[in-house]
């Protein structure tokens, strides 16, 4: 028996025009991974697609039920997912003051940052004594450079002779994303997160709605909106010596509305046209609407 993590960021400190950085954990026993991972790989083949899951690249409502199913099914499971913010201006005046380069900055803040988003998944749950905890980091050479899996085995071992939490770190090893199941899901909850955070639904392109409607239809199902608010932490470090916490449902409840707003707007929009020309084709509705192919679902 082993508890699994997984490690994953989005944007980085150095980033040109990126206000904040992100940095995930998400974690369960081996058995709750394996389960999820089976199911997920179900799905796959159910779609007969192989694509892996990646936040950004969601461009295309074409994958909307692939999405779906596993969010959906993942959010229903017992997981966990610690997410913690940075403040890339308050990092960088930090790094002025201490006469750091952004890079050396970042391999302080590698070894602080994910042994707290590690401790966070793991510090509220019922570990058995002397269990082995396994980590496994998205794939990338600065990690290699700034010796990432190391320093996080040396913090988190630490830790847990600190605490008397028992656990030892097996390993911390690199993984491709698309050999994994578990970071693809840290990677897309992620994603949804900086989303809502960032407001990217405000944008008035494709790509923004089509993120936009998988992620109201996700939230919309079921209990997910309250799972999505009690099993995702948010935690933001502005530069001081805590991390301060961020509710999850205030980014939900703004982006519920301006949805809402929306789609109101685009109905009404599409009843004046239904009104005046009955007759017309659901192409032609959809051209008069503007909408290109990838989103024809809103003329249906």
């Amino acid at each position: 028996m082993s508890f699994h993590l997984y490690f994953d960021e989005a944007n980085k400190i150095d980033q040109p025009g990126k206000a904040f950085s992100y940095y995930g954990a998400y974690g369960g026993m081996d058995t709750t991974m394996a389960n999820i991972t089976k199911a997920i790989r179900d799905i796959y083949i159910s779609l007969n697609t192989q694509s892996e899951l990646h936040f950004t690249e969601y461009n295309h409502d074409q994958y909307l039920k692939k999405y779906f199913k596993v969010l959906n099914h993942v959010i229903n499971q017992d997981i966990n997912i610690n997410i913690i913010i940075v403040n890339n201006q308050n990092a960088h005046s930090i790094a002025q003051q201490m006469n750091l380069t952004m890079l050396e900055l970042r391999g302080l803040l590698y070894i602080k940052i994910p042994e707290r988003l590690f401790y966070g998944v793991t510090r509220h749950l019922n570990l058995p004594s002397n269990i082995d905890v396994k980590i496994s980091v998205d794939r990338n050479d600065e990690y290699k450079v700034l010796r990432l899996y190391s320093k996080i085995k040396e913090q988190m071992n630490a830790h847990s002779v600190y605490r008397n939490r028992r656990y030892t770190i097996e390993s911390v090893r690199s993984q491709k994303s698309h050999e994994s199941i578990p970071l693809q899901i840290i990677d897309t909850f992620m994603g949804i997160i900086v989303f809502l955070m960032e407001q990217g639904y405000a944008e008035n392109s494709d790509a923004s709605m089509i993120k936009s409607d998988l992620i109201y239809r996700f939230l919309s199902e079921g209990q997910n909106t309250e799972r999505f608010q009690n099993q995702i932490k948010l935690f933001q470090w502005d530069g001081s010596n805590k991390l301060s916490n961020l509710p999850v449902s205030n980014y939900i409840s703004k982006f519920m509305v301006h949805k809402t707003q929306f789609d109101i707007k685009e109905i009404t929009k599409l009843n004046s046209l239904l009104i005046r020309d009955p007759n017309r084709t659901t192409r032609e509705y959809r051209e008069l609407m503007g909408y290109p192919n990838t989103r024809l679902d809103y003329c249906q």
